[in-house]
């Protein structure tokens, strides 16, 4: 009898253990995020200028071209560790970058830009956070496929690297000019 009263516990880690386990067995990646938002029209937006010299965005801006749009903030140690890498995207003209300035003191991540550079097109200033919480967000940086039609295709959490960008961002670019011109 006393055997049985240690068999409940064992049973009820051994039936957490395999439940937890499960997804990964199955091949998922425990740290892949999923999206509700994928093939979703973006949320509605209206976001002010951060720069005097840029507009601010809106839902109107993310329509009519493939382009990313990407959350940062100056005090987000994996935002400066991304951003060269989006100067060099910026740079070659691959696809047009929005920032989204996530709950960030203005001078601060004018500062953070004119230290850094300017990889975006435009960038708005998300003040109290809303927007993010509207796109499903859960923390800076994390960027955004959107298609010629304001619908999310992909999204990433975490800071864009090349090898990121090759492998998974660029494969959907691709498909998605291809439906466009064909």
């Amino acid at each position: 009898m006393r055997k049985l009263i240690y068999l409940g516990p064992l049973l009820f880690f051994i039936i957490t253990a395999v439940y937890f386990a499960l997804p990964i067995l199955k091949g998922k990646d425990p740290r892949i995020l999923p999206s509700a938002m994928i093939e979703k029209n973006i949320p509605d937006l209206n976001l002010p200028p951060l720069l005097e010299t840029k507009p601010g965005i809106d839902k109107q801006a993310l329509m009519g071209e493939i382009q990313l749009v990407n959350f940062f903030s100056s005090w987000c140690g994996p935002c400066r560790t991304e951003h060269d890498f989006l100067m060099s995207v910026s740079k070659s003209e691959i696809i047009p970058i929005y920032g989204i300035n996530y709950k960030d003191k203005q001078n601060a991540a004018k500062a953070w830009l004119l230290d850094l550079g300017d990889p975006y097109e435009r960038i708005g200033r998300d003040i109290d956070g809303r927007t993010a919480i509207d796109w499903g967000v859960y923390g800076v940086p994390e960027t955004y496929l959107i298609d010629k039609y304001g619908r999310i295709q992909y999204r990433h959490v975490g800071p864009l690297s090349e090898s990121i960008f090759k492998e998974k961002i660029s494969p959907i670019i691709k498909a998605l000019r291809k439906q466009t011109n064909g």
